[in-house]
């Protein structure tokens, strides 16, 4: 089993989808669980402050030291052996290959601690204590929150035994780098015209073979 510690300060703009689908059956199987840690409950003073203004001037705040290290030390203290994922820009870009790697990872390290930053950023020593710098493409966003449930939804997918089918994942989009998986249909055959190819009502299991490699592409990058 693979469990996620997501230290947040907003956990229910989390929860409810590790509560939901594919992550709630996860959870029911027994293959992954998830916990949360209130980064605020480790704030400073009479407010539980957890940020401060940036040395050297600037707009914003940033998350402090003391909050996170003392958070991420409680939860390490109960399992050293965790692994701490910081969704952050400067990090290696996510992928279907890591979010693979990351569910082979679970057999051997099968607790991961995601730090959901937020605010204008964090101080730059908190890195010191992150195994896994991770970006989810060249954008900003408010918080960390979509990268964690981002990236525990790629990897949680992977893990045998939470998908239906067992080629499910083998099959799909970007499992083999750039690919795109081919065009499928079900019922009706015929929707306003717009047809289900023949070949893929032939039974002939040869020939849907050699149309779906046919139609199997590679991503393309250009946005219009």
């Amino acid at each position: 089993m693979v469990k996620f510690t997501i230290i947040t300060l907003f956990r229910e703009a989390v929860e409810p989808y590790l509560q939901s689908s594919m992550m709630e059956k996860a959870v029911r199987k027994g293959l992954v669980e998830f916990d949360f840690v209130n980064l605020r409950d480790f704030g400073l003073g009479p407010h539980k402050s957890v940020d401060d203004t940036p040395y050297g001037g600037g707009d914003g705040m940033l998350l402090r030291c003391e909050p996170v290290f003392n958070a991420i030390e409680q939860v390490k203290a109960a399992d050293p052996s965790a692994k701490v994922i910081l969704p952050t820009p400067v990090g290696e870009i996510w992928n279907q290959k890591s979010a693979q790697v990351f569910a082979d990872k679970h057999v051997d390290n099968p607790h991961f601690i995601i730090l959901c930053p937020h605010y204008e950023g964090y101080d730059e020593r908190i890195l010191s204590i992150v195994d896994y710098k991770i970006s989810l493409g060249k954008y900003v966003l408010t918080g960390g929150e979509l990268p964690a449930l981002i990236i525990i939804d790629s990897v949680v997918r992977l893990i045998p035994g939470v998908l239906g089918g067992e080629q499910s994942a083998e099959i799909e989009s970007f499992s083999e780098g750039d690919n795109l998986e081919y065009p499928q249909y079900t019922r009706p055959e015929d929707f306003r015209g717009m047809k289900v190819p023949d070949v893929l009502l032939s039974g002939n299991h040869g020939e849907i073979a050699r149309w779906r490699k046919e139609h199997s592409g590679t991503v393309d990058n250009d946005v219009a």
